[in-house]
């Protein structure tokens, strides 16, 4: 299994998949608005396939994300799921003070003291509607200091308290990434497309520290933000235009797959988890998005179109 016992449901007898997990910014309103209806459908198709691995943040959608997942969990046993979130960021309003309760905000600013952390849980559970998470994120520390001496203290404190299950970090940086990981007590972490077809920096950098502390892998940014999806659609790397060389290599990627009868997007799904991840976060903001995600984890791949990859 690719989940240790930790980021399970807590529910034995629920059938789960281990390797996949729904990313929530899509339905927190990124690039469109996504109303609560579409959400509600997205993740019901997500429980439908046996996605039962939901991956939100304050900074989605200044709290709209967590206020949608707990609304579309509203009525499904709190065991049979598992919620990841993030802190690290403080919702303020238009005003620029600090957002009270289950509010979602206008912005978010960066807040990794102790206090901050805890701030940003109460305000998470309150949105989600629960009054635990499976996996705490710290969420883009590049103070990394400030992370290992006051975020992930704290994150230990709601670790041994039994508000979380389990504690990570959540970043696309792979050097603070790299110092994180061999630092602090994780049980987890999450990678942000540095374990992709096009970017493998973290199989040589990465990996070989998760493995020897013991800390499990969650692959994210699979896409690179969309170029391997599709590389002509969206050629977008890194939230912007892909520089020219960037998008020949994904249309090379892109051939090759073809000339297996492989679709790219699937190809880029598989990608983490054969390289050693025990599980993919992909972003969804319809039914249809959901299921092409779980349908290409699903797809059959000729060993030899990986020896051509």
């Amino acid at each position: 299994m690719a989940f240790r016992s930790e980021l399970r449901p807590l529910n034995p007898g629920v059938v789960f998949r281990d390797d996949a997990g729904l990313g929530c910014a899509p339905i927190g309103n990124l690039f469109s608005r996504v109303p609560d209806a579409d959400a509600v459908a997205t993740v019901e198709a997500a429980l439908a396939r046996d996605v039962r691995f939901f991956d939100t943040a304050p900074l989605y959608g200044s709290g709209e994300s967590e206020r949608k997942l707990g609304l579309a969990l509203r009525g499904v046993p709190r065991d049979d799921y598992l919620i990841a979130t993030k802190v690290g960021r403080i919702l303020i309003d238009d005003s620029g003070a600090p957002v009270r309760g289950a509010a979602s905000g206008h912005d978010s600013v960066v807040d990794l003291s102790r206090d901050g952390v805890l701030r940003s849980l109460e305000g998470s559970l309150a949105r989600l509607g629960v009054d635990r998470v499976d996996v705490l994120h710290l969420h883009d520390p590049l103070d990394v200091e400030t992370a290992l001496s006051a975020s992930f203290p704290a994150l230990a404190e709601l670790r041994e308290q039994g508000v979380v299950r389990a504690i990570s970090v959540g970043l696309g940086k792979l050097d603070p990434l790299e110092r994180i990981a061999a630092e602090a007590p994780l049980d987890v972490l999450m990678e942000a497309g540095r374990l992709t077809l096009l970017d493998r920096t973290a199989l040589d950098r990465l990996l070989p520290v998760a493995a020897r502390r013991g800390i499990g892998v969650i692959a994210a940014g699979v896409f690179n933000s969309g170029i391997l999806v599709d590389p002509v659609a969206s050629p977008f790397y890194e939230y912007k235009p892909a520089p020219a060389d960037v998008v020949e290599a994904a249309l090379r990627l892109r051939d090759i797959c073809a000339s297996f009868g492989v679709r790219l997007a699937d190809a880029a799904v598989q990608f983490p988890l054969r390289a050693g991840a025990d599980a993919v976060v992909v972003g969804a903001r319809t039914p249809a998005e959901l299921d092409a995600f779980v349908d290409g984890l699903d797809s059959e791949m000729p060993p030899e179109l990986w020896a051509r990859l």
